[in-house]
């Protein structure tokens, strides 16, 4: 922990600061009609900024950390969401038996629905169970079932069985670059995995190229992180060598505490430029988003959480791909 007299040696980026970012809302505008205004776009599948430029090619992300209760579904789907916003076409595969990312996106996840089972289990091409999200323009989803549950036990006796998801991932003809795929491609795919490292888990780190950790703002949650990297270098060296943390974001930051400061500023200590400047705060209208079918980019647009994530996702899609 920092000495009382201590400072971290960076700033985090706030909801506060990111409220004072240049918008296309006329400034005297009240809060609450610049969120109302912000909300319509969204809705009408309008950008609220002028779109970013596309990758070259799909990059294929992982959200991952075993310890649960983190924000990994919720930064997925308000990442993408994001992304979405800026005018990026994303994927988001719901890897998790839970559901979560797919309550969030508002797409049919009961037991029977064309799913993340049915590609990894049956081979089923992705083409024939992505699903769109009615409530953002250019984010499709694949969505998750219970059936999921089982997977990992389905899967022991299947010949290469943790390069299932790559095999369907890289068989759809949106994944690739402009020449491969078109404009048509997608330029994120969103992996949100269980909160664990077992098969599902393995078959999403050897189908991506790049990993976001969330790391939530408390000590906690850093331990399990060196079992996690881990797993990654184990993954790196036998399965996929491609595969690089590329972000981690901090999560839950509640700005009031020095604790808060200190886990931020440890973290950036190890990770360096691979933590992204902006943190998600505390926030009850994130919390609540899902309870209503949504992520908070469409729930509560103007509020701290959304303008927090729709910062992470333009830091995202600035830095670009690691060389």
């Amino acid at each position: 922990m920092p000495d009382d007299d201590s400072r971290p040696s960076y700033r985090v980026r706030t909801a506060a600061d990111l409220a004072d970012l240049a918008s296309d809302f006329p400034e005297d505008a009240t809060p609450l009609a610049r969120a109302t205004e912000h909300s319509l776009l969204v809705r009408e599948g309008t950008r609220l900024r002028p779109p970013l430029p596309r990758p070259a090619s799909t990059r294929i992300f992982v959200v991952a950390n075993q310890k649960g209760g983190v924000g990994k579904t919720t930064t997925t789907v308000n990442v993408a969401a994001g992304l979405a916003q800026f005018g990026q076409r994303v994927l988001v595969i719901d890897l998790d038996p839970q559901g979560n990312a797919s309550t969030a996106l508002n797409v049919e996840h009961r037991r029977g629905v064309p799913s993340t089972y049915d590609a990894l289990v049956d081979g089923q091409p992705l083409t024939e169970v992505v699903a769109s999200c009615p409530d953002v323009a250019n984010l499709w989803v694949v969505p998750a079932t219970i059936d999921l549950a089982g997977a990992e036990i389905e899967l022991v006796s299947v010949v290469a069985r943790e390069g299932r998801l790559r095999t369907a991932i890289h068989g759809h003809p949106w994944v690739g670059d402009a020449a491969s795929a078109g404009e048509e491609r997608f330029d994120y795919v969103l992996i949100d995995c269980p909160p664990s490292l077992g098969l599902l888990t393995l078959n999403a780190l050897v189908a991506g190229e790049e990993m976001m950790i969330p790391i939530q703002a408390e000590y906690y949650a850093l331990e399990g992180l060196g079992q996690l990297l881990e797993t990654v270098d184990m993954v790196r060296k036998h399965l996929n060598p491609d595969l690089a943390v590329s972000t981690i974001l901090v999560t839950m930051y509640d700005a009031r505490t020095r604790l808060a400061a200190g886990v931020a500023e440890e973290v950036r200590e190890h990770f360096g430029d691979q933590v992204l400047k902006t943190s998600i705060p505390r926030s009850v209208r994130v919390s609540e988003a899902p309870s209503y079918a949504q992520t908070v980019m469409t729930y509560d647009p103007g509020s701290p959480g959304a303008l927090s994530y729709l910062e992470a996702a333009r830091e995202i899609a600035t830095k670009g791909a690691p060389a």
